[in-house]
């Protein structure tokens, strides 16, 4: 891989981005790097990127081998600077050109949404397992998947990387043999340009609700629909689901660079101009069963009308079926195909059940806004046997980031009347674990929820809400099969929350015959 100045200089200029270059020494760049601790070797373009970059970043940099570096400022160093408007878009071009652009060679889904990306990422690639022989790579929230071997597969550390590192994946998937990517595109992406230029065969939208607004992150809700939104804009082919409460406006922005007949429309009920209808035959604490139907002429050329069974319990994950199951039919797999690999679709931390003896059945899921807490808990509680058993709920909120989420806790929690609550740590990041709860709890309406209470260590939540369990529904909320806390700027090992929930119930010797 690499790329020369006048390669750079010019790909900069067409997209308008380029100010000058100061000190036009370097001719060529054998590698690129943004973390100055991670350069490795001479004749490297180094990105100064960032609100926090310091100077002393660059100069490091430069002892360590770099020859060249973009930002959106001149540096005192005796290296060529190429002084750009916007730092992330040039680093999202240049990496793509850095990498001999991979996208062109793979056929790119990507999938977008408040709730339901990775289990929506895992459904697709599942399914394309057989049509395109095992070379489907995946770059989801929990894992990356970049080739067939076990150390090609690895944890991810954003839900959509920084775009070097999203080109470099893509480059390294194409060299391990694969031709298909299926990718969770979160809106902060597109907020930090970190797929700028990037184009989609497939775009998928899957709903909205308020989220992710607040300090470090979109300032309104306008701003996060308009960064979601752009995945419709940058892709060929569009799949949207008509029951989000703003699919007019989604409509209009797949319209403006998507041919009608390139955008496909579903529902869970019959609508002027819906191509594909999903109906819930069957839902229990094992799977889901429902039914596709083709209702548009663009739709039955798919040929995906069918029954389906999610391996997923949860009707509300039939959405995200069917959103795969499209994806899928026009990626080139059959029906046959995808209804084999719904069955067996596993994904870690994601309505995990553990049934237990005498102690309830346990779920472990990532619900971690108030639409997922919400439809999760009203889920779970239409499965309960008799008017005693109880919805028993340990969550938390992350702190630094997604501040009304906990509003939207104490609200869900309420209208879906859990009859347990158990407050406890998750993530906190640089705010305290007991604020965060105490701000939950006032939003919490104390005449519809039975019991609430703070319990800090995660773990002893988690056992105390089992233990206390006897033909109960216990949810474990928030953090799914994540293995650290987030600590004021650490990663703090954990065992997860389905390790820390097997480990209680072998301590009660609640383990169920198999």
């Amino acid at each position: 891989m690499s790329l020369t100045l006048t390669e750079a200089v010019a790909l900069l200029k067409e997209h308008d981005l380029l100010v000058t270059v100061v000190n036009q020494n370097a001719t060529e760049f054998q590698a690129v790097e943004y973390d100055s601790r991670k350069v490795k070797t001479a004749n490297t373009l180094f990105f100064c990127k960032g609100v926090g970059f310091q100077p002393q970043y660059l100069a490091l940099a430069v002892e360590k081998g770099a020859v060249a570096y973009v930002a959106m400022q001149a540096y005192d160093q005796p290296v060529t600077g190429i002084i750009v408007k916007d730092d992330q878009k040039a680093m999202a071009l240049l990496s793509a050109a850095f990498y001999d652009y991979p996208q062109n060679e793979l056929f790119v889904i990507g999938i977008t949404g408040t709730k339901g990306k990775t289990t929506t990422a895992y459904f697709t690639t599942n399914a394309l397992e057989t049509s395109t022989a095992k070379k489907t790579a995946l770059i989801s929230t929990l894992n990356t998947v970049l080739g067939p071997k076990p150390d090609q597969t690895f944890k991810s550390k954003l839900t959509t990387p920084e775009s070097m590192d999203l080109f470099a994946d893509m480059r390294e998937a194409v060299d391990n043999g694969m031709n298909h990517l299926v990718m969770e595109v979160s809106s902060q992406s597109y907020l930090k340009n970190r797929v700028y230029g990037l184009k989609f065969d497939v775009g998928i939208f899957l709903n909205i609700s308020p989220d992710h607004i607040g300090r470090n992150e979109h300032p309104t809700f306008a701003n996060y629909l308009y960064c979601k939104e752009q995945l419709l804009v940058n892709a060929k082919v569009c799949i949207i689901n008509r029951e989000i409460e703003v699919f007019d406006q989604l409509l209009q922005a797949a319209k403006a660079t998507t041919d009608p007949d390139k955008i496909f429309v579903f529902s869970q009920t019959e609508q002027p101009g819906v191509d594909f209808v999903y109906h819930s035959l069957e839902s229990n604490l094992a799977e889901s069963k429902f039914e596709l139907q083709a209702k548009s002429q663009k739709a039955q050329e798919l040929a995906l009308t069918g029954e389906y069974v999610a391996s997923v319990p949860g009707d509300y994950n039939e959405g995200n079926a069917t959103a795969a199951i499209i994806s899928a039919g026009l990626a080139g797999a059959t029906a046959p195909m995808i209804q084999a690999a719904l069955k067996q679709t596993h994904i870690p931390g994601r309505m995990e059940v553990l049934p237990t003896k005498g102690h309830g059945t346990v779920y472990i899921d990532y619900a971690h806004d108030y639409a997922s807490v919400k439809r999760l808990v009203a889920f779970l509680r239409a499965q309960t046997q008799t008017k005693e058993d109880r919805v028993i709920v340990v969550l938390g909120a992350t702190g630094d980031k997604g501040i009304s989420r906990r509003q939207g806790f104490g609200k869900a929690l309420s209208e879906e009347r859990a009859d347990y609550v158990i407050l406890t740590t998750d993530d906190p990041g640089f705010e305290d674990p007991k604020a965060i709860a105490e701000e939950i709890d006032r939003h919490i309406d104390h005449d519809q929820v039975g019991h609430v209470e703070y319990i800090a260590d995660r773990a002893s939540a988690i056992e105390k809400a089992i233990t206390m369990s006897k033909n109960d529904m216990v949810v474990i909320a928030g953090k799914g099969a994540d293995a650290y806390q987030k600590v004021k700027g650490q990663d703090l090992p954990y065992p997860s929350d389905l390790v820390v929930a097997k480990q209680v119930i072998e301590k009660l010797g609640a383990q169920p015959k198999k």
